[in-house]
């Protein structure tokens, strides 16, 4: 079962969290190959990533409210993106528009030249009148311009530049498992920080305790990751640091796939394009058929469902046409 471990370390400025996506992540994977719309295997593994990586960001944000992390840009793959409700549900989808080569990495994928980005969005539940939602944009590239291969790099490149906390990030997914392990230096609280003595920003890589810790985690492997559960990981990489964990989050409580699509959603999506346009569709291929980009779901409306869109729910006959 997917699952999410977080954990401290007791006396010291640092915190940590390691998810497993499991159950959840093969759900998504069979969804997209029943649908016969399956993904290449480097972009299979970038959404893996992308969602062990949002299920991270998320529960360390604690945000209510969707956290949507998308990468876009002038490769084959014009966009994939990992969206992660405040509940951990979570679900991810990509736009492929050419070849991708065997093996390709992040630059091969998305930043041919030089235009690839980084945006993480973090979307409000229950937004106030004229609130929009905040978003944060890096670009595929480090500090000396040189691109960058692996989205936990992006990643802990962003939150350096927008949190100015460092961050350790270890990601790794295959068809099997969607893994992540995050170490991350805790902010600065209290009246050290209201008064200035000591900020964020001041402390950037002059931690030793997080550094200590950072390189510890950065011994993980990508086949440990992978292939090794959460107390051997934990308990490899920790064993003499003074580690407090938390009750593991699973199930209802855990990290898991949602989609949120709906027959009505997609109806009312018709309903904005416009009578004639619908009409148009139907006359050309017998029925409008949308398949969801998240989960592969495919929606038929045909020439009764149509014309129910179209018709006020009084005026409707009784016996409307069984969705499909």
């Amino acid at each position: 079962m997917s699952e999410l471990h977080k954990f401290i370390f007791e006396g010291l400025p640092v915190r940590g969290m390691l998810v497993r996506l499991t159950d959840s992540w093969q759900e998504v994977l069979a969804r997209r190959s029943v649908a016969g719309d399956a993904f290449p295997a480097p972009v299979r593994a970038l959404l893996g990533e992308m969602a062990a990586a949002g299920v991270l960001m998320q529960s360390n944000l604690r945000f209510n409210g969707a956290l949507v992390l998308q990468m876009f840009g002038d490769g084959p793959v014009k966009l994939a993106v990992a969206e992660v409700q405040d509940d951990l549900a979570f679900r991810v989808t990509a736009k492929v528009v050419g070849e991708v080569s065997e093996g390709a990495r992040l630059e091969a994928m998305l930043n041919l030249h030089g235009q690839g980005r980084c945006a993480i969005t973090l979307d409000p539940k229950d937004k106030r009148p004229g609130q929009q939602p905040y978003q944060g944009v890096v670009a595929l590239h480090g500090d000396r311009r040189q691109p960058l291969q692996e989205l936990a790099e992006v990643l802990e490149h962003y939150m350096l530049q927008s949190e100015q906390l460092d961050t350790r990030l270890v990601l790794a997914a295959n068809d099997e498992i969607a893994a992540g392990l995050l170490v991350q230096r805790l902010p600065v609280q209290g009246e050290a920080n209201l008064q200035g003595a000591q900020r964020n920003e001041d402390l950037i890589g002059l931690d030793e305790a997080f550094n200590r810790l950072a390189l510890l985690a950065g011994t993980l492997t990508r086949d440990e990751l992978l292939t090794l559960d959460a107390d051997t990981v934990l308990r490899r990489l920790f064993w003499e640091e003074p580690l407090h964990r938390f009750p593991a989050l699973r199930g209802e409580d855990g990290p898991r796939f949602v989609c949120s699509c709906s027959r009505l959603r997609v109806g009312s999506m018709l309903k904005s394009l416009g009578r004639d346009e619908v009409d148009g569709i139907v006359r050309e291929q017998g029925r409008v058929e949308i398949g969801c980009d998240f989960c592969g779901l495919k929606y038929y409306f045909d020439p009764v469902d149509v014309g129910e869109l179209f018709t006020p729910i009084g005026q409707q006959a009784p016996g409307s046409a069984t969705p499909q």
